[in-house]
């Protein structure tokens, strides 16, 4: 980190130690409800990516099937894997087939960008795009959504800038989902990889609908990884955790024990949500993971 970083990064986090807002999470004791995994893990073989029809076979009710299956207790649904337009019918459609194949919607996800200027054309139409899923999630039964701090940043914006659109934008998504008993999650992804980043942001923003979403591999280079994410498992509304994580922004396989009493010493309590992410098929690579988790769980 140069000398400019450095005293930036300082200046947010005295910032937002002085503005603290959202304390840690207060949890009796750790406790792993179960076993999720996301929707992106099968990406191979979804049927949608964005609105699209693509060569795969499973669409959403297929990978509430396979999540049964394979023995899970969750699954996570992400809007990238939904046709459009999505219909009520279909929504409660779903909800049903989580239902009968007796899983819980562990929590969603959408790809919104909060980066944006309030009140711009690029804002207005992320803002939008939050409340649609946002109403969709609710109508499928979702408690947790995970929200994106800025997958692209405007040209020129500086961080401070970006952080202070972060704020503003969540203030205002978050007004929107508390009324459809929704707790927003900010995962440690893109921008806010850089952790004091995303402390800043949420110990700037004063309400009880919102966390974070406790991503295992998303980190900006860092020979302490697992301290990092040590940082953030008190906010946790959900937990993530993938085969990989990185150490100095080199892949190395995930030290799954490790991750899972990071979380116990935050008392988590909640869905251990497996993301793959690799390059194997999905098919053959994810039940031997979900074998290991589940005994170290």
């Amino acid at each position: 980190m140069n000398r400019r970083n450095f005293l930036q990064t300082a200046a947010l986090t005295s910032t937002a130690t002085t503005l603290l807002a959202i304390e840690p999470f207060k949890r009796r004791s750790p406790s792993f409800t179960g076993l999720s995994m996301t929707t992106y893990s099968m990406k191979p073989h979804m049927k949608w990516w964005w609105g699209k029809e693509t060569e795969g076979k499973l669409d959403m009710l297929g990978f509430l099937d396979y999540c049964a299956e394979l023995d899970l207790d969750a699954a996570e649904i992400t809007s990238y894997f939904f046709q459009d337009p999505l219909t009520k019918d279909y929504t409660n459609q779903v909800k049903r087939h989580a239902h009968l194949n007796g899983l819980d919607i562990s929590g969603a996800a959408m790809g919104n960008n909060f980066a944006y200027k309030p009140g711009s054309p690029e804002n207005l139409s992320h803002m939008k795009y939050f409340r649609k899923w946002i109403d969709h999630f609710a109508d499928m039964g979702a408690t947790v959504v995970r929200v994106f701090a800025g997958k692209k940043i405007p040209k020129g914006q500086s961080d401070e800038q970006t952080i202070h659109h972060c704020i503003a934008n969540l203030e205002t998504a978050f007004e929107y989902a508390s009324k459809k008993g929704i707790i927003l999650g900010l995962e440690n992804h893109d921008f806010v990889k850089k952790i004091d980043y995303l402390l800043a942001i949420i110990k700037r923003i004063d309400t009880p609908w919102l966390g974070v979403i406790w991503d295992s591999a998303n980190l900006s280079p860092t020979p302490f990884p697992y301290m990092e994410l040590e940082r953030i498992a008190p906010y946790a509304v959900t937990a993530q955790i993938k085969v990989m994580t990185k150490i100095n922004g080199e892949e190395v396989p995930a030290d799954y024990a490790k991750m899972l009493n990071i979380l116990r010493r935050a008392n988590y309590r909640g869905y251990i949500v497996f993301e793959y992410e690799e390059h194997e098929d999905p098919y053959t690579a994810i039940p031997p993971h979900l074998k290991k988790l589940r005994s170290l769980m």
